[in-house]
């Protein structure tokens, strides 16, 4: 699959590539965030710090070479709302998102996973998938919303996010 473009948008969002100078903001979103979004992300569980938003960036720059996974930050109002990523799967592209906490509850994750579903589908993706623990409900309104079907659930083994009761929902949406 060839790589999506480094900027996608709709009249509300814009999702851009993740770039070295974005070190700060990251850390400090994350960061600040953490305790939101660490009951349901493992990796933000014991807060994030400078060095741990250096490797993401890090990481990210090579995977997006690799052509493995498309990482992206959510602007909203001109500032850092969360991040999201586009994963290569075989079978098609799974995609994740997080917001801030100043940021729930105004549809910006859907609109994140509708822009990066037609990315997907753009690039010839045959499906897109999403993940979320069963008790993320407002992680599995997104799919629901945009028409995902749940197909089905998956054991994940530990570590667990404090909030994961170890069995994530799986969503998925055919290409047209």
């Amino acid at each position: 699959m060839e790589a999506p473009a480094e900027t996608l948008a709709d009249d509300v969002i814009v999702l851009r590539r993740w770039a070295p100078e974005q070190l700060d903001t990251l850390a400090a979103v994350a960061g600040d965030s953490a305790g939101h979004i660490g009951a349901w992300l493992i990796w933000a569980s014991n807060g994030y710090s400078t060095e741990e938003a250096a490797e993401f960036l890090e990481t990210t720059a090579r995977n997006w070479a690799e052509g493995k996974t498309y990482d992206f930050a959510i602007f909203a109002g001109g500032e850092v709302a969360g991040g999201t990523g586009m994963i290569v799967r075989p079978d098609g592209v799974e995609i994740g998102y997080w917001l801030t906490r100043h940021h729930t509850g105004r549809g910006l994750a859907t609109r994140t996973a509708r822009l990066l579903t037609a990315e997907a589908f753009r690039l010839g993706a045959a499906e897109v998938l999403i993940r979320h623990d069963e008790k993320n409900v407002a992680s599995g309104a997104v799919p629901a919303r945009l028409g995902f079907t749940m197909t089905g659930a998956e054991t994940v083994e530990p570590p667990l996010a404090p909030a994961c009761t170890g069995v994530n929902r799986i969503w998925r949406l055919k290409r047209p």
